[in-house]
Formats: C-alpha cells, sequence, structure tokens
C-alpha cells in the first residue's frame, strides 16, 4: 500500500539520476545568466542546437516577443522547453502534420502550441506540487505535475505526458525546465475522457443512465464562466473484486429499483452525484485538511489529507484487515490511486480510487469558504489584478447594495490574504454570501479580513438573517507584519444539511477587505 508520507518524502528530496532529469543546465561553456531572458538563454547559446525546432516555433508564434522580456503580470515565466527529438516524435505521431514545415506554416497552432508550453508565473521545480501548477499557462490552461518513482530513479512528469530531463535553469525572467516530449493541449473533457480510456465501462453505463454525461462534458475553454469539477472514479478492476461486472450489478449491490435513473432521488443518481465535487481539486489540494466537499448528490463527500493517506470517509466502512507479523491494520476509508490521478481534463480533474464508494452519512467538519463557487471570480483569478464586478447578474452566489465591489487576485504570493485574494468594498454597504450546503450541528463562525487600518469599516455580521455576536472594528486586530486577522464572531446551530446565508454590514462606513468566512465544529 503506498504511503502518502512516502511519496511526499522521496519528492522532498528527490534526486534526478544522470538516465532521467539532471539538475545542471544541457550547456557547454555556461557561466552567468543574470540579465538573460528565456529567449535570448536559448538563442545565445551555441551548443543549445538541440532546441533549434522549437525556437522556430517561438518565432513563428510570436511567442518569443513574450519570453524575452518581464512579464507585467506576475513574476516571471517557466518555460517547458521541448528537445528536437520530442518535436520530431510529435510529428511522426501526429495525424494533423506530415512534416515540420506543415506545423509552422499554420501559425494558429504553432501560437497555440507554443503558449501552452509557457506558464504565467516563474517556478522552481523545488515548488512543484503534486497536482495542478500554481499558474495558468499563455494559452489558459492548467498543467499538471506528477512524480514517477522508477527503481532507482525518480523524476517529474508534466501532464503525465512529458519527463523533466533538466529542471531549474534560471534566468533573468523566469526558469527553463527542458522536456524530452511535447506537450499535447488537453481537449478532452471528463465525459470523453471516461470514453476514451478503456476500464472504466461500468461507471460511464451508470452516468448515461442517470443523464450526468452533460455535466461530465462541460467545457471550459468553450464555456469559460461555468465552475470545473472534480470527478473520483472506480475501474472495472474495483467494481470486479466486488462482484460487480454490470449496471446491473451495481443497481443490485445498490439495492436500486426504481428504474427512473434521472431522477434525483434515484439510488443510482445518488450514487453517480456523490462522485463529482463542485471544485477544481487536484491531489495537493486535498493536504493538511480534513473537510466535506459539495457533491451532486445529497451528501458532501468527507475527505481527509491530514494522515499517511488521502482518505476519502475515513472510519465510515471497514474495507479490509491486514494482518502483518502480529501487526493489525485495518482499512477503513477508500483511497487514492496516486500514480493514476491527477488527471486534467477541460471539465475538470478525475482521480481513480480503489474501492467502490457508496453515499455516507457525513460528520461535521471545518470548512472555509473563499467564493469559489462564483465561475467569474474564478476567471478573474487566472491573472492578477483589481476587478470592478459591474453587472451584478454575473454573480450567483453574492449580492451587495453600496459601493462598487471589486474582487482582487493578488500578484504578491506572500500577501496576508488566504489564497492571495479577497472582495473590496470602500463605504456604507450591505453584502450577503450565500455558503454551499452544511452538515447540520453547532459550528463556531470565523471571519477573516484586513484589520490595521484606521479607515476600515465598524460591521455586524448575520447569519441566516439573525446578528451573530456584537460589533466587529475592522480596523483593529492585525499587525504590521500581518495585517490580516481571523475573528471568531460567535456560534451557530444548523438543524439540517441545507445553504445558509452570512451577511456583513457596515455599522459604521469604511473599508472592507473579506478574506474568507469559516465554519469549524464547536467543542462546546
Amino acid at each position: 500500500m503506498k504511503r502518502l508520507l512516502l511519496l511526499s518524502s522521496i519528492v522532498a528530496g528527490i534526486i534526478f539520476s544522470a538516465s532521467s532529469c539532471e539538475d545542471t543546465p544541457p550547456v557547454a561553456n555556461f557561466e552567468d545568466m543574470e540579465g538573460v531572458s528565456i529567449y535570448n538563454f536559448i538563442t545565445e547559446n551555441d551548443s543549445l542546437s538541440e532546441f533549434t525546432s522549437f525556437l522556430q516555433i517561438l518565432d513563428t508564434s510570436g511567442v518569443g516577443d513574450i519570453v524575452s522580456a518581464y512579464n507585467p503580470y506576475n513574476s516571471g515565466y517557466t518555460l517547458f522547453l521541448p528537445n528536437n527529438q520530442a518535436i520530431e516524435e510529435f510529428i511522426s505521431e501526429s495525424d494533423k502534420f506530415a512534416s515540420f514545415d506543415e506545423l509552422l506554416g499554420d501559425v494558429e497552432y504553432a501560437t497555440s502550441l507554443a503558449k501552452y508550453h509557457v506558464v504565467n508565473l516563474a517556478i522552481d521545480a523545488n515548488d512543484f506540487p503534486f497536482g495542478a501548477l500554481p499558474a495558468y499557462t499563455l494559452s489558459g490552461d492548467l498543467l499538471t505535475v506528477n512524480f514517477i518513482l522508477g527503481e532507482d530513479s525518480a523524476y517529474y512528469s508534466i501532464n503525465n505526458q512529458a519527463p523533466v530531463k533538466t529542471k531549474n535553469i534560471e534566468v533573468s525572467n523566469g526558469f527553463i525546465h527542458v522536456i524530452t516530449k511535447v506537450l499535447k493541449p488537453i481537449t478532452l473533457t471528463s465525459y470523453n475522457w471516461i470514453e476514451a480510456t478503456e476500464g472504466f465501462s461500468i461507471f460511464k453505463e451508470a452516468v448515461d443512465a442517470t443523464g450526468f454525461d452533460e455535466l461530465l462534458n462541460l467545457n471550459l475553454k468553450i464555456d469559460s464562466f461555468s465552475n470545473p469539477i472534480t470527478l473520483f472514479i472506480e475501474h472495472d478492476t474495483t467494481y470486479n473484486k466486488k462482484g460487480i461486472y454490470t449496471l446491473q450489478d451495481l443497481l443490485d449491490t445498490l439495492n436500486v429499483e426504481n428504474t427512473d435513473y434521472s431522477s434525483m432521488g434515484n439510488g443510482l443518481y445518488q450514487y453517480v452525484g456523490y462522485h463529482i465535487i463542485d471544485a477544481n481539486a487536484f491531489l495537493d489540494d486535498f493536504l493538511d485538511k480534513a473537510t466535506n466537499y459539495t457533491t451532486f448528490s445529497n451528501l458532501p463527500l468527507s475527505i481527509n489529507g491530514k494522515g499517511l493517506d488521502i482518505a476519502i470517509n475515513l472510519g465510515k466502512q471497514v474495507f479490509d484487515t491486514i494482518v502483518v507479523a502480529g501487526d493489525t491494520t485495518i482499512i477503513n476509508y477508500v483511497g487514492v490511486n496516486y500514480d493514476e490521478s491527477n488527471i486534467v481534463t477541460q471539465s475538470g480533474a478525475i482521480h481513480i480510487i480503489d474501492r467502490v464508494m457508496t453515499l455516507q452519512e457525513p460528520t461535521k467538519a471545518t470548512v472555509t469558504f473563499e467564493f469559489y463557487e462564483e465561475p467569474t471570480l474564478n476567471k478573474y483569478r487566472e491573472l492578477p489584478g483589481e476587478y470592478l464586478i459591474t453587472d451584478p447578474a454575473l454573480l450567483y452566489h453574492i449580492t451587495w447594495k453600496g459601493p462598487e465591489l471589486i474582487f482582487v487576485e493578488e500578484a504578491d504570493t506572500d500577501h496576508p490574504a488566504w489564497g492571495d485574494d479577497y472582495l473590496k468594498m470602500d463605504g456604507n454597504f450591505s453584502i450577503k454570501y450565500t455558503l454551499p450546503k452544511i452538515v447540520n450541528g453547532k459550528y463556531d463562525v470565523h471571519f477573516r479580513g484586513n484589520a490595521y487600518n484606521p479607515l476600515n469599516a465598524v460591521v455586524e455580521i448575520y447569519i441566516d438573517g439573525k446578528k451573530l455576536g456584537g460589533l466587529l472594528d475592522l480596523s483593529e486586530g492585525g499587525t504590521a507584519n500581518n495585517t490580516y486577522a481571523d475573528f471568531l464572531i460567535g456560534t451557530v446551530e444548523f438543524n439540517t444539511y441545507e445553504t445558509h446565508e452570512v451577511e456583513v454590514r457596515s455599522l459604521i462606513p469604511g473599508k472592507l477587505e473579506w478574506d474568507y468566512v469559516r465554519l469549524e465544529p464547536s467543542k462546546n
């Protein structure tokens, strides 16, 4: 059984062997890169002749001009640089181009391909996550990082397609990482991926029967103001271990008798919806937290990433008991197949799970809400800046009265706001935020925002129309080193699993920088 802790320790001290990845730039007589851009680094070193093909792509597309300069929106760029052999293999496998000259002749394609290899942020390989990179490519896509463990070597693989041969060539405007395969832009939706990938026929039949095929066919490139989704899916062999070989077997296991599978009250519908969470979450997003995620069923999905493994529905079922040399290990959670997960699609992430995952009654968990339910704000998160919300109809879960509403995505990754983003207002305001469904129980409510400015507002906070706590003076609570503060507002008790509304009203007008609202299970 693979343990996440083991993987993390390997990644932290990852050593690239000569046969896989190198730490030093592949450049003869390499000296100083200060003042040398990504583009100039490739063009000014004669020994870099193994990259002439991609250099022509950069020149043809005009992307070379971009990586010649400093990034006006972020701290640098990251180029995943394929060598000539990678380009040759790409052409030989292509159904679109018979030669490299044909590729160069298609300027639109060459441009999209070049942009797909450039990330809009300088990223050191030591900061690679076990999931999606923290910034989008110039083509507006996410790239993922996987860690491939061999018998005597370990290396990074981008999008599970391209091994990183040489990492961390640092130049004046970012980093270059050499790859041995061309990154092929992701065009499949989650549903396309299930269709095209062998071994997922049972789950696909369930998706088709319940009508979830439309949701899983979401293409964020086309419908850019929709929210992405994350899919957890069992392989056919996982079902087979439970004696499930057909959709009918699954129906029998779930005790589903009603054939109206597309009805929300149907057991199969609930089962499939329980495998889809309303967010784009990669494996590193689950680490060091234990919380519930909103699904498309009537129950949330509990995921605990605080232990040795990412554990789904920890403690809800006992799947296996393993006894080795007198030591007993109880498997009481659904796990993730790490090597096969972090699949990126145009709908969101896909993860492969190792057990048949059935609906379980949730327990209370700490949940933090940062406005990710709003597709418009998620779009704004792609590039740092201040975004004025001119049309209230663009937001589905936030309403306000009073001054203009601004969403801020900070370029400074050391900004004290959680996730480097927040909502901003200035004046006499009232702003309401409808939270996703929350498991019933008693919670302590926390509010976080800027609390180190004499011009900040004094506010009152309401939950479902009822005032919670006293006045909150946002002009104090922070420090010069950390201008944001987390305030415990009070305790609420929810009797049903449903949505709830948080409202912030200014009692004394002033500035507001709202970071998040967090609900923690109350110990009282």
